[in-house]
């Protein structure tokens, strides 16, 4: 190769980089390792990650649940290598099949007509939900209510701020911790409203009573989920009149991964098909009457010609689609209930035992799935990373991060994975370390006695 360039030497090729910023002695690397030593120290540093073995009651938007074997298995498999977009049916069949079946599941979870093949994650779907409600209803205002995590109204603002779409937001009751009644806000010029069940302080809200206000002024109404394990239990959006729905998928057999990927679910009704961003999946027969798989309602050219697109997504997370796929086909219906009931169940019982602790209380007490908000006589933060630091426990999450006026608050997830005694060992920890509250505290505190049921 350096006789190629014109070079005599290594040296002479990084004669460029000054002398004192060469490295000047041999790389301390090991000698070459058998598969056994190397598989041997892939364990012994897995062992060090601090989360192997540690208790999480961590939520806010990604979910800790059990992943069947079968999900990795399957998706491992080689005719999934490759999750090239499908626009040639005749060599993708395959691919074209798994993402029908991953859209009638989305239906049936959602209780709407249509979805699409998936989306970057559940912000982006809300965001993207919300822009195609601008397009449906040729109205440039969008209600947001205030409990929709933070994260995705941050992405929403991405999204609008430079459409011309104006953001208003509805505000949260204070001793519900559901939105407070949006009808000020309401008016001829909103195109959606937009609310996520169980929002971000684990509450749920009554998307029936939000629908009917949103369409008495034309507006839809967009309902996203985070915790998507919640469909199995609670009244599908769809049966509640929501018009898009969106979620994020990764509590469907996709674990935490650092944060990523995970893929968006996206479904509406079917007098909207033609808007929905992304791709589609539709069934076809071909002339011998065989069933077939085919993109359907957009061309290829839609996702190249930017101003006529109905998305700037031209892809879709396939293999997490996929994963998705394997895990709710083989949880079924029962399963997937029985997986909300454990997470709702223990999240009451977590719930009631810690509002009997002096020092702490339930500030919210409209009905919560799996996570709550719990509100401390001490610093929510430093509550959390003693719990960590002495007890190797992942307490929750702590609400100043997004709302600095709740310094003392923290959000603590339930899923099926908490066993009971380690419920019983976070109570017990936080029972030892509170402060006992002062009159002022309890004043400011609304403590119920416990979270009402679902």
């Amino acid at each position: 190769m350096l006789h190629h360039v014109g070079l005599n030497s290594a040296a002479e090729l990084f004669d460029s980089i000054p002398e004192d910023l060469r490295l000047a002695r041999n790389l301390d690397t090991t000698n070459a390792l058998s598969e056994i030593e190397l598989l041997s120290g892939f364990e012994q540093l897995a062992a060090r990650n601090p989360g192997a073995q540690r208790t999480s009651f961590l939520g806010a938007g990604a979910y800790q649940h059990y992943v069947p074997t079968i999900v990795d298995h399957v998706i491992s498999r080689s005719e999934f290598f490759t999750a090239y977009t499908p626009y040639q049916p005749e060599i993708s069949q395959g691919t074209l099949q798994t993402i029908f079946e991953f859209q009638t599941l989305v239906c049936q979870l959602t209780g709407m007509e249509v979805a699409n093949a998936s989306m970057y994650d559940g912000s982006t779907a809300l965001a993207e939900a919300v822009l195609m409600a601008e397009r449906v209803t040729k109205r440039s205002k969008v209600v947001a209510c205030g409990a929709i995590h933070p994260e995705y109204l941050e992405v929403i603002t991405t999204y609008v701020q430079h459409a011309g779409i104006e953001l208003a937001h509805a505000p949260v009751d204070s001793e519900t911790g559901q939105t407070s009644d949006p009808k000020d806000l309401l008016d001829d010029k909103v195109a959606a409203l937009v609310v996520q069940s169980p929002n971000f302080f684990g509450c749920v809200e009554d998307v029936t009573a939000l629908a009917e206000k949103a369409h008495s002024v034309g507006a839809l109404l967009i309902v996203a989920i985070t915790e998507s394990i919640s469909l199995g239990l609670l009244k599908s959006p769809g049966a509640c009149g929501a018009d898009i729905v969106v979620a994020e998928g990764q509590s469907f057999g996709v674990p935490l991964s650092f944060g990523g990927p995970y893929v968006g679910l996206f479904a509406t009704r079917e007098k909207y098909a033609s808007q929905i961003p992304g791709r589609l999946v539709g069934e076809a027969y071909d002339k011998e009457g065989r069933r077939g798989f085919v993109l359907t309602l957009a061309t290829r050219e839609q996702h190249i010609r930017r101003e006529k697109a109905t998305s700037n997504i031209c892809t879709n997370e396939g293999l997490i689609a996929l994963a998705a796929t394997v895990y709710l086909e083989t949880m079924g219906r029962r399963g997937i209930q029985e997986v909300a009931m454990q997470c709702a169940q223990k999240a009451a019982y977590a719930a009631k035992r810690i509002s009997k602790l002096e020092g702490f209380s339930i500030p919210f007490n409209g009905p919560c799935f799996n996570e709550f908000v719990v509100r401390a006589s001490v610093s929510a933060k430093e509550l959390l990373s003693r719990l960590s630091s002495e007890r190797n426990i992942t307490g929750g999450f702590a609400l100043s991060r997004y709302y600095p006026e709740r310094p003392n608050e923290f959000l603590v997830c339930v899923t099926e994975m908490n066993s009971r005694s380690q419920i019983d060992a976070l109570v017990e920890y936080l029972d030892s370390m509170a402060l006992p509250f002062t009159n002022a505290e309890r004043q400011a505190s609304s403590a119920v006695s416990r979270p009402n049921g679902i």
